[in-house]
């Protein structure tokens, strides 16, 4: 259904079609790309690297797999999905866009960010208190230390020096690295054997559903039609910040009933739940903690789906790495997100969108003419948001192969593979727009509800119908305040 080309010609769709065996000529059939930016159509996420095309690949590959999940399902007359590269942007942007009230959310925290050394820059993340508390720790500075205090301290140290302090007390900062700085380092190296994204057999289970019939104890037995490919998925999402939410976010949009759960012990930034938690509902158990714990038992004894986005082997304790629940629960789909990949020196530690960006090198390619050597950044937290989309479609797709063939699968994405890939699908040269990243207007591409937060103002959906609304089942609501129950 796409424009002759459109599909084929957007490389992270491609590189996903390949990655999980997907004939690309097969997804024309169940996309179609709109407002591609070229001649009098702006970029809505101008940068030198091809951002929108990663950001609209990423959301195609949804609408692909969801289009083959809902003929895997039976659901009859296929959805027709359409991409709008503005409304993608606009998703992206979600963070950027959020009002409540008639007021905006603040962005990064004041110790987050850029910082000179003696020998170049270094990214910190301390969004978190807990991660503001360790790098204020890291460096032997009061825990109320202001950003010129911090600036001061950073001055005094090497760039690799201060990565490697902080990272010693838990804290998350990392050098601002080159491309080629990165490309030498061995974890570039370990994340470049690894997939776009992976769609794995784990072991043998039997197919769970046959057409509306429930299977194993498996309820796939709500209606499904070409927008809801995954109604009657229970998803059981165990992830934080933005990938791992933006990925089950996604699933609810297209029908799942997703229920989060945090530990009590962890508070969430209330804007980043407000713009990921739409479609979910959000509880609050602390697994260390008998009773709650069983609870716990009782949610994934019924998950068809379980999502994790923590640091690798964070969950292994409490037996959620994707083995054990595959051998508990055959038949389960198990998708997990990090920032660096299970393997390499980095295996193990802790990332976010930024930190990525700046260890890969992105933040040196998006560097502002005349900034003077200072780095720059993509106009949205892309990595996190692609890599989201693309865990997404990695779960319909192991859903889709469930139906089919049986078995319980494993799908797994990376940031910093993901940076790999908008590297990789960028012209060398680069043309910055960046003067343009300012000036463009979403208003089309927002919804405005009341709730009982208050009015939000938020981006829509990025992915849609040609030819019905697709809006997110419920929006608002407060982080944990729902029960630990599914729907």
């Amino acid at each position: 259904m796409s424009e002759t080309g459109e599909v084929i010609e957007n490389r992270i769709l491609s590189e996903y079609c390949s990655a999980v065996g997907t004939d690309i000529q097969a997804a024309e059939a169940h996309v179609r790309l709109d407002g591609l930016p070229g001649v009098g159509t702006p970029d809505p996420l101008p940068s030198r690297l091809a951002t929108t095309e990663l950001a609209v690949g990423a959301v195609a590959a949804v609408a692909v797999s969801a289009g083959m999940l809902a003929e895997a399902r039976g659901a009859g007359e296929p959805a027709g999905w359409a991409v709008n590269a503005r409304r993608v942007a606009a998703s992206f942007r979600g963070d950027q866009l959020l009002w409540r009230d008639g007021v905006k959310f603040p962005s990064f925290a004041p110790l987050s960010g850029f910082f000179r050394t003696n020998d170049g820059w270094v990214r910190t993340h301390a969004n978190y208190d807990h991660h503001r508390g360790r790098l204020t720790g890291a460096l032997g500075l009061d825990a109320s230390a202001d950003r010129a205090a911090l600036a001061t301290r950073l001055e005094q140290l090497g760039s690799t020096e201060a990565e490697e302090l902080i990272r010693a007390n838990r804290g998350i900062a990392v050098a601002v690295r080159t491309p080629d700085e990165w490309r030498a380092h061995p974890q570039s190296a370990a994340v470049a054997e690894l997939p776009l994204v992976a769609v794995e057999r784990l072991g043998a289970a039997d197919v769970r559903e046959r057409g509306n019939s429930r299977v194993r104890g498996f309820g796939l037995t709500a209606p499904v039609d070409g927008l809801r490919p995954a109604a009657g998925l229970r998803v059981l999402d165990l992830t934080r910040v933005i990938a791992g939410p933006v990925a089950t976010r996604t699933l609810a949009l297209l029908g799942a009933d997703v229920l989060r759960i945090d530990p009590p012990h962890m508070p969430e930034i209330a804007a980043q739940h407000l713009d990921s938690g739409m479609g979910k509902r959000s509880a609050l158990l602390d697994l260390r903690d008998q009773k709650q714990r069983a609870i716990f038992e009782r949610l994934l004894d019924a998950a068809e789906v379980v999502v994790t986005g923590y640091r690798p082997h964070a969950l292994d304790a409490f037996g959620l790495d994707a083995a054990t629940l595959a051998a508990r629960r055959p038949g389960l789909v198990v998708a997990t997100l990090d920032a660096w990949g299970p393997a390499g020196p980095w295996g193990g530690y802790r990332g976010f969108d930024s930190i990525v960006q700046a260890a890969s090198g992105i933040s040196v390619l998006e560097a502002a003419v005349g900034a003077a050597g200072v780095p720059g950044a993509l106009p949205a937290q892309a990595l996190d948001h692609a890599t989201g989309y693309l865990l997404a479609a990695g779960v319909l797709q192991a859903v889709q192969q469930q139906a089919v063939q049986g078995g319980s699968w494993h799908v797994h994405a990376h940031l910093a593979r993901t940076a790999h890939a908008l590297i990789a699908n960028s012209s060398a040269d680069g043309s910055s727009q960046q003067a343009a990243n300012t000036a463009l207007d979403f208003d089309d591409c927002l919804a405005e509800q009341e709730t009982d937060d208050g009015v939000l103002r938020y981006a829509r959906p990025a992915l849609t119908s040609v030819t019905r609304a697709v809006e997110y089942p419920n929006v608002g609501g407060t982080w944990g305040a729902d029960e630990p129950a599914w729907a």
